[in-house]
């Protein structure tokens, strides 16, 4: 699977309650259950107005179907080529 960040403009997001993001978490979840294992959720950012979520994805276009699905928009979809962090200057 390839790893993607997803950029979701979401007007009000950041003033949502934790009830309120537990229930958009479990709308994402029943969504990822009908794609049958296509696509996994990794974890999410909560900004402002806008969500970027980490996803395993087969295609790109498994991610825009979970973006259908959910009912959460896919504003951009971009493919991650590779991942660092400060230890990797010690490798």
């Amino acid at each position: 699977m390839k790893q993607y960040v997803i950029e979701r403009d979401l007007p009000g997001v950041g003033n949502l309650t934790g009830q309120q993001l537990k229930e958009a978490a479990a709308k994402s979840n029943d969504a990822l259950a009908r794609l049958a294992g296509k696509a996994q959720w990794i974890q999410s950012f909560v900004a402002d107005n806008k969500t970027f979520c980490i996803y395993l994805a087969e295609t790109e276009a498994d991610v825009r179907e979970h973006a259908r699905i959910s009912g959460f928009p896919a504003t951009k979809i971009t493919a991650i080529a590779d991942v660092i962090d400060p230890m990797t200057a010690t490798r």
